[in-house]
């Protein structure tokens, strides 16, 4: 990896944002990275955004991402994933689990698409919680789906048997078969 790898995960509160968070942290730290992370609530019990920047590497100074400077978006709602396309630059890819929160006031997935569109990002939606509430029984490991895809797709410089190791060091003992399903699930 030839400089530090920086992530934005966004959502809502209740979707498993600062899980999925503390797995890649562990993630990165099992392969010896430089690890900063931060986490940003606003009113993440009621819904409201969630967002969390992770940066990894041989040596980081701050968990911040920058405007234009995030590798990777990993977001779990449409509308968050908009409003944190500024952080993207042009080789970034965000990858947005396909899932809308109706609100008054909120965007349709087609507006989301124009918006988007118009700042020329990379973007692909991903059918995560929807795959995992088919598949699984539980849309919440929608998390662990995406890391799987990222992975996967080596979008993100980890290795699968790191996040193994680490959503066996941070997951709960009862839901660590859960969240290894959904990550193989998202990765194959």
């Amino acid at each position: 990896m030839p400089k530090n790898f920086n992530i934005i995960i966004t959502g809502v509160g209740g979707q498993g944002l600062i899980t999925l968070l503390s797995v890649i942290n562990e993630s990165a730290f099992v392969e010896e990275y430089d690890v900063k992370s931060s986490e940003l609530h606003g009113l993440s019990q009621r819904g409201g955004s969630v967002e969390a920047h992770v940066r990894f590497g041989e040596k980081v100074n701050s968990p911040m991402v920058s405007n234009g400077t995030a590798d990777l978006i990993l977001a779990m709602e449409g509308l968050e994933a908009l409003r944190e396309s500024p952080k993207a630059g042009k080789q970034t890819k965000i990858l947005i689990n396909e899932y809308f929160l109706p609100f008054i006031g909120s965007l349709s997935k087609e507006e989301i698409i124009k918006q988007l569109n118009n700042t020329k990002k990379d973007f692909q939606f991903i059918p995560a919680s929807e795959t995992c509430k088919n598949k699984l029984d539980n849309e919440v490991v929608c998390t662990m789906y995406m890391l799987g895809y990222a992975v996967g797709k080596n979008l993100i410089p980890l290795k699968k048997e790191s996040v193994f190791r680490a959503i066996k060091n941070i997951i709960p003992q009862k839901y660590i078969d859960l969240n290894i399903s959904a990550f193989k699930l998202g990765h194959d």
